[in-house]
This record gives C-alpha cells, sequence and structure tokens, in this order.
C-alpha cells in the first residue's frame, strides 16, 4: 500500500516527521507559513497528486480551515488535484523562455511522447502539465522541470535523452 494511503488516507509518520521539520523553521503561531511544503510532501507521497482528504489531514495538522489549504492547492501549478502519471514533466512557457524557443520544445515533448499539454502517456509514465508560467530558471532558458529537477538550456536532443531515461 501507498505510503501516504494509509486505512483513512491520512498523513504517514514519515509525512509528518517532515512537517515537522518544516514547522522548526517557523513561529509557532505561523504554521499556514509551511503549508506549500506540506502540501509538496503529501503530494509526493501519493504518487503526485492531493486528494480531498490529504488536504484535510493537512489542514488538521496545521490547524488551518480545510478551504484554506484547498485554495492554495487548486492555486498553484505545482499541485495535482487528480491522478497524474509517475514522472511529472513541466516545460517553462513564460516571455523568457518563450523567447528562447520553450515552443518548440513543448511541440518535441507532445510530438515525441503523442499527447498534448494537460495529458499522461497511455503507460502512465509521464505527465506532461497543462502549463508552468514561470520556473525562475530565465536564464537556462528553455528549460524544463521533471520531478523537481531543472533541466536548462534545451534542445530536442537533451530532452529525448532526459525523457528516455524515465522508467
Amino acid at each position: 500500500m501507498n505510503a501516504m494511503i494509509e486505512a483513512e488516507n491520512t498523513l504517514s509518520a514519515h509525512a509528518c516527521e517532515e512537517i515537522d521539520a518544516l514547522l522548526k523553521r517557523y513561529p509557532a503561531e505561523q504554521k499556514k507559513s509551511a503549508l506549500l511544503g506540506a502540501l509538496n510532501i503529501a503530494q509526493h507521497e501519493n504518487r503526485g497528486f492531493l486528494t480531498k482528504e490529504l488536504m484535510q489531514a493537512v489542514a488538521e495538522y496545521l490547524d488551518l480551515a480545510e478551504i484554506e489549504v484547498y485554495e492554495v492547492a487548486s492555486f498553484y501549478s505545482m499541485y495535482e488535484l487528480k491522478p497524474v502519471a509517475r514522472h511529472n514533466v513541466a516545460v517553462c512557457t513564460n516571455i523568457s523562455c518563450m523567447l528562447m524557443g520553450s515552443q518548440s520544445i513543448v511541440d518535441h515533448v507532445e510530438n515525441k511522447l503523442g499527447i498534448k499539454l494537460g495529458e499522461s502517456t497511455k503507460d502512465g509514465r509521464i505527465y506532461l502539465k497543462q502549463e508552468e508560467e514561470c520556473l525562475a530558471a530565465c536564464a537556462g532558458g528553455p528549460m524544463m522541470q521533471v520531478d523537481h529537477v531543472y533541466y536548462e538550456d534545451l534542445t530536442a536532443e537533451k530532452v529525448d535523452a532526459i525523457l528516455d531515461a524515465l522508467e
């Protein structure tokens, strides 16, 4: 069974330990400061997406209203609210990367994988995010993030090597 999804779809002991480490970075009355990190932890342990139950568990753990957690999870593009493939691929399409050729990278990835933005491969291996506004690597564009790892100065050949290495 998945480490995150226990009997009641709650946070695992490991996730709680990681969230506790985050909480130590902030004043006790500022638990909300750990929300982004807590959602990352929950999503990572749950095959790359957040369920309603996991968001409720994060809210309870951080003493926040459930709606506060849902608002954050539904606003930021780094969180997925539905199941996705094993590997999350996000090509930056912001102006800097666009001017450096990101659209050709998006086109190449779509053609290589046979999917469009916002879709997963049929084998459940790769999910191509719908849009990634900015990944904060403007000097290294075009760039993409694969499972939280940045790849910069992309070419079609570099993209092929990166994607082919994913299991």
